[in-house]
């Protein structure tokens, strides 16, 4: 077995060691009685074929980040997982939404985080012929930044798994990807800086 100790962050003189088996030995683990419960449920999320995968990320992203989350979105759709996102006229969630829509429409949910009526112009003209769509006129009186906090939360509640594009300084979606951590989801994030 193979020994690996780990730093916590902001934690000075704890650690906590995994034991990594080789061959078939049994996992040792220290300090984490439910590590090998989280492990498991990891692993059955990968092995899954079929998955909700929620899609979210930066509106700022340059042409050629949009293509390749439109034909990830495409790949993931076509081998049969649901794509879960929110509404964008650009960026990440427009990738998504135009990458799910080619390959198939019924696999797309998109969770807005106010009403389609308070979306701008270019999002509800995206929006035509989406057949799944989850609006929210409880949070029409909310700031958009606040209801789209908590969307991201509602869209990681309904996923298996979590891909996340942003950059380092991304406020929001760091807190939706911590959210997605502590709440045990596949958390896969590509950083755009």
């Amino acid at each position: 077995m193979t020994d690996i100790t780990d730093m916590a962050d902001g934690e000075t003189g704890k650690q906590s060691s995994i034991m990594v088996p080789f061959d078939d030995k049994p996992i040792a683990l220290d300090g984490s009685p439910d590590t090998v419960d989280e492990l498991s449920m990891e692993l059955a999320t990968i092995k899954q074929s079929a998955k909700r995968i929620a899609i979210i990320g930066s509106r700022n992203l340059a042409i050629t980040h949009q293509q390749m989350i439109e034909t990830l979105t495409t790949a993931l759709v076509m081998q049969g997982n649901t794509i879960i996102t929110s509404g964008g006229s650009y960026g990440t969630n427009a990738a998504a939404i135009r990458g799910a829509m080619k390959s198939n429409p019924e696999k797309l949910k998109v969770i807005l985080p106010q009403t389609i009526g308070q979306q701008p112009s270019d999002v509800q003209n995206q929006l035509i012929g989406v057949p799944n769509i989850i609006e929210h006129a409880d949070r029409a009186m909310m700031t958009l930044a606040d209801a789209s906090r908590v969307c991201n939360r509602e869209i990681i509640d309904d996923c298996n798994q979590l891909i996340c594009f942003l950059s380092h300084t991304s406020k929001t979606l760091h807190t939706a990807v911590e959210y997605a951590e502590e709440n045990h989801k596949v958390v896969t994030v590509f950083y755009l800086d």
